[in-house]
């Protein structure tokens, strides 16, 4: 069933007059599509960012005597079972109960299993942001995938994240580059109403 809205649940801007009747706008839309797209690509790479001093940043250079670890943990985490690919699986099976579809099967390594994923979230991505509740959530670990995924090959630092306090009191952690994020208390926030918010005070972030 298709739930009305007059704004986008990603980013919370307005609905143009031929977005109406859609979870997420067409801006939206192409993101979360070229987020999906990117990262198959990613997955390969990730495998030849495993070993200590790999990377586009180039060789890790460390002080310590103690010898580093056989693979670094940010690369292994992600593309290791219950990684990426799994995040993507679940997608998977959650739209197919929700259009009561069979359970998908997966074939191949993981390797594989990325690109199958891939595909049958890009073929139900139309469905998704006419009708999903939750692609909002959707949308985000998907961009957030894609961001881990870039950081530990190119061996950037994580972006830094700024606590926020919502009108309701609840704190809400943002970057720069967030759309927009829906507070507990229900209030949606777009990304202009994000950076007006106050900085969350010590005692707010530490309960």
């Amino acid at each position: 069933m298709t739930v009305s809205t007059a704004a986008c649940v990603v980013c919370h801007s307005a609905l143009w007059h031929d977005e109406l009747g859609r979870m997420a706008c067409h801006r939206c839309t192409d993101r979360i599509s070229a987020d999906l797209a990117a990262l198959p690509g990613l997955y390969v790479q990730l495998g030849g960012a495993l070993m200590p001093g790999s990377g586009a940043g180039g060789p890790a250079v460390s002080g310590s005597r103690t010898a580093p670890l056989p693979l670094r943990l940010a690369p292994l985490s992600l593309s290791a079972k219950g990684g990426v690919v799994t995040v993507l699986q679940q997608w998977v099976e959650d739209w197919h109960t929700c259009l009561e579809y069979e359970a998908p099967t997966w074939k191949g390594d993981l390797a594989a299993q990325c690109h199958q994923a891939v595909a049958r979230l890009q073929l139900l991505l139309p469905w998704a942001v006419e009708s999903h509740p939750a692609v909002d959530d959707f949308a985000e670990e998907v961009r957030q995938a894609r961001a881990e995924c870039e950081q530990a090959i190119t061996r950037e630092r994580p972006v830094r994240t700024v606590a926020v306090a919502c009108p309701c009191g609840a704190v809400l952690r943002i970057t720069l580059d967030t759309l927009g994020r829906r507070c507990t208390c229900g209030a949606q926030h777009g990304r202009e109403a994000l950076l007006d918010l106050p900085l969350a005070e010590r005692r707010q972030v530490a309960a």
